[in-house]
């Protein structure tokens, strides 16, 4: 247990962090009612030291709740070791002489003492002294920071209880129980001595120190003791009123004493929230040697409703007290962390609700709002101004510091003028910044509408924490900007608005699945025959087309990507729809686009290479280069539709090669270098180049796609419209069916929205691997498949054994399975060898159907 005043200059000793304390329990002796003395905070840096448990007395409270609280806190508690400052009135805790508390039979009361600092105080009682602590040490440094033989307590307070014999030290004056005589009033002071302690240890085996030399100015005397009561603004009172007002005023956080208190709140919330959770993480954030922490806001809310109400009301002005608070906690157990980071920072996370973009209205501004996109943009870091100086030009004076957007000065504090003023570069302080642009994300942009984009600001640490192609969630504060340049260009004031991010996550696009989705999914994946089920999910308004539609199913599940060693190899499947006009190739485009949880649709004839990959522009207000994703890039971990492929010239399809094997975008524009993530497949759709697929031809010959393209597609489908009586007039009686609204229910179809689930939760959850092939088996296909090629014209590479690694892992992930089976890997040899087939001359196929 331990008191504050001039113990606490003792306490504060870096020495103390070498001791095993992780069995300790801290208690106090008395606390402070006033917020801007309490003894815990001028704690906080022996406590930084330590690894226990602390409970402190909440003066923040109702006085009766207060004493009430720690009642409870200290009933059946004993105190081992007990170490107490005396005051030179020969008070201790905050027991004051003749008081008539002294005779309290409570173990925990309020006092009132008009002639020191906080006249308000709870305290431990005599009562609680004699009959809970063990060892009892009184403890006071000297003005030249060296212990001091103390006063003895008053003897009004020794009559009262106290029946102990002293035995003084160079350090301590140790009280313990005895059956001494009362001591006289007459004996109450003793002559203060100096004494050197380097080699005198306290009488504890636990709290040891030595050279007290640090402890400059630290005892207190009646000369510094604040005589006058506190003035109304820090009357606790006051505060509680201010808080609990139902309209808070931003004018209340210009008093220090309302500001000092939300800091205080805070800094407690980061030492004792749940068993010191965020100390625990304070630590890690330090050992990392990082600048951030993420907060909850779950977290504050469990902690206090009046706090997350100034979040929720003014988060700019709190997340900055925040910091300030974080910063005072960090130093308190870390004291030299500011020269690794200057400034800490408080990120908000898990805020419960997730806006759309373009639902923010004006009801959203200066208010925290989380938001999910694309980033389809980011500039370059360039400095802001944070501090500001200014040189007079008149008499060259330099003065400051302004903040930033703050009032410009009217005049110079050293000559009078009024300027001019400009800004001093060398004494000013900037901060880092840099500007994102965020694009919802495709696939939940309404039918019919433009997606729409916000901008957004980083700071610090947050600065290239994403890049384009991201999806990330933002939480940040939507504020409004003033445009100068529209301003003038236009002669009337022009706002446009901006998000200024508090943190970024990029852990994000799952689709959320309840615990019911997931034992749904589970309980599917066990019905027999699942992988048919799938595929004839796929595009149920389509007739036939079971080849295209089992590609599509693959494409959608996908394989497992390997890195190792840098080294990545794509686990996505990319496919090729060619055939003859009216075979429904755009519809399957359009039913990607409505299943898979991100898909990006593009056409040949509207977009171009940089349109596809990347591309960098100059920013209007900035005026600097910025890089802006194209379509493969925002389709990361997605896939990219792409319609009409044979419609794009040569140049821009070059362009996609490094997008479609090494899923990578290297851009080298405008003093710009940079690599983009397009960790996506690609799904095209081309027509034949006469206008129908000849049969006769090569399917080289029937496309203008040249083979390093054709290569790095998994599965080639091509669509043959043939003339079959019986299909035919399945086929008409299928549409009329479609369109008189009388479709045969099918029971082997998966409903739409479960399937979308069933696929997202099965490329999140199951990676499947390899163990048994039959690699005798692979080989000598492959090499067969080589030698068809050379007549075929179609070429057949090492990507081809690939992709049959790839397919059989997306058919085990049609069945949720860790592993891939030799089933798998048959059924992944036969979708090769019939979509090889399928782009032969009618002759070869037909000879390979026999081989094969």
């Amino acid at each position: 247990m331990i008191s504050g005043g001039s113990l606490l200059d003792v306490l504060n000793y870096e020495k103390y962090k070498d001791l095993n304390s992780s069995q300790w329990n801290i208690y106090y002796a008395d606390e402070r009612c006033s917020q801007d003395h309490l003894n815990y905070k001028g704690s906080l840096p022996f406590l930084g030291f330590l690894e226990s448990k602390v409970f402190r007395m909440k003066t923040e409270l109702k006085l009766d709740e207060c004493i009430l609280d720690y009642s409870m806190v200290l009933k059946n508690v004993t105190i081992d070791v007990c170490l107490l400052g005396i005051g030179d009135d020969g008070h201790i805790c905050s027991l004051f002489p003749e008081i008539p508390e002294l005779k309290s039979r409570e173990n925990v009361i309020a006092v009132y003492n008009e002639n020191v600092v906080s006249p308000q105080r709870v305290t431990i009682t005599l009562k609680f002294i004699n009959n809970h602590i063990k060892d009892l040490y009184f403890i006071v440094p000297s003005k030249e920071g060296r212990i001091k033989k103390t006063f003895k307590p008053h003897s009004s307070i020794l009559e009262s209880c106290i029946k102990n014999n002293i035995e003084s030290s160079s350090e301590v004056v140790s009280y313990q129980q005895h059956n001494g005589d009362v001591l006289d009033e007459s004996d109450n002071e003793i002559e203060e001595e100096n004494f050197n302690t380097e080699d005198n240890n306290l009488n504890s085996d636990i709290y040891q120190y030595s050279d007290m030399d640090t402890y400059h100015n630290s005892s207190v005397t009646s000369s510094n003791l604040q005589t006058e009561p506190p003035k109304n603004f820090e009357d606790d009172g006051e505060f509680d009123k201010l808080i609990k007002d139902s309209e808070i005023s931003k004018s209340y956080f210009d008093k220090n004493f309302f500001r000092n208190r939300i800091e205080l709140m805070f800094s407690d919330f980061f030492n004792t929230f749940e068993s010191r959770k965020y100390v625990k993480k304070i630590r890690k954030m330090c050992s990392e040697n990082l600048e951030s922490l993420s907060v909850s806001y779950m977290d504050i809310e469990s902690f206090s409703d009046d706090m997350l109400r100034l979040l929720n009301l003014y988060p700019e002005i709190v997340i900055q007290i925040m910091d300030t608070a974080l910063d005072n906690v960090v130093k308190n157990y870390f004291p030299n962390y500011n020269y690794i980071k200057p400034k800490v920072h408080v990120r908000i996370v898990d805020l419960p609700v997730l806006e759309n973009i373009r639902s923010l209205r004006n009801n959203h501004l200066n208010k925290l709002v989380r938001i999910r996109g694309v980033v389809t943009r980011r500039t370059g870091v360039f400095p802001l101004y944070f501090i500001i100086k200014f040189t007079c030009m008149k008499c060259q004076a330099v003065f400051g510091p302004f903040v930033a957007n703050s009032t410009k000065p009217t005049h110079c504090f050293e000559c009078q003028s009024k300027g001019p003023f400009v800004v001093n570069s060398a004494e000013t302080i900037y901060k880092d910044f840099q500007k994102l642009t965020i694009q919802e994300v495709p696939g939940t942009v309404p039918a019919g509408t433009l997606p729409r984009s916000k901008e957004v600001l980083l700071y610090y640490d947050l600065i290239d924490c994403a890049k384009p192609g991201e999806e990330v969630e933002i939480t940040g504060i939507y504020k409004n900007n003033f445009n100068v340049a529209l301003n003038i260009k236009n002669g009337f004031p022009v706002f446009f608005t901006v998000i200024e991010a508090v943190s970024i996550d990029k852990d994000v696009g799952k689709l959320e699945l309840t615990e019911e989705d997931i034992k749904e999914i589970k309980r599917f994946s066990k019905r027999a025959n699942v992988k048919n089920l799938i595929i004839n999910s796929i595009a149920p308004s389509i007739c036939g087309h079971s080849e295209i539609k089992r590609a599509i199913a693959l494409s959608l599940f996908s394989g497992v990507a390997k890195e190792k060693n840098n080294h990545r190899i794509r686990g996505d499947i990319n496919v090729l729809l060619l055939g003859d006009p009216g075979t429904a190739k755009s519809q399957f485009l359009r039913y990607i686009e409505k299943t898979s949880h991100r898909a990006v649709l593009a056409t040949g004839q509207g977009a171009s290479g940089v349109g596809l990959t990347a591309t960098v522009r100059k920013d209007p207000v900035v005026k600097e280069w910025t890089l802006e994703g194209g379509a493969l890039v925002l389709a990361d971990k997605g896939i990219c539709l792409i319609d009409e492929f044979d419609k794009m010239n040569e140049h821009d399809r070059t362009s996609i090669h490094e997008a479609m094997e090494q899923q990578s975008i290297s851009i080298s524009k405008a003093g710009i270098v940079a690599t983009l993530h397009a960790r996506c497949s690609v799904v095209a759709a081309a027509n034949p180049i006469r206008g129908r697929y000849n049969s006769s031809l090569t399917f080289a010959q029937n496309v203008n796609l040249s083979d390093p393209i054709l290569s790095r597609f998994d599965i080639l489908c091509v669509v043959k419209d043939t003339i079959d009586v019986k299909e035919d007039e399945v086929m008409a009686d299928f549409v009329l069916s479609s369109h008189r609204g009388k479709k045969k229910e099918n029971s082997s179809i998966v409903d739409h929205t479960f399937l979308r689930k069933y696929i997202m939760y099965a490329r999140n959850n199951t990676k499947p691997f390899i163990s048994n092939i039959n690699i005798e088996k692979i080989s000598h296909l492959y090499s067969d498949l080589r030698k068809e090629s050379m007549s075929s014209g179609l070429p057949i590479t090492v990507r081809h054994i690939e992709s049959i690694i790839r397919i059989s892992e997306a058919f085990a992930r049609m069945e949720l399975r860790d592993y891939v089976t030799l089933e798998d890997i048959d059924e992944a040899i036969s979708t090769s060898l019939d979509s090889f087939m399928g782009a032969q001359k009618y002759a070869i196929s037909k000879n390979m159907k026999k081989s094969f």
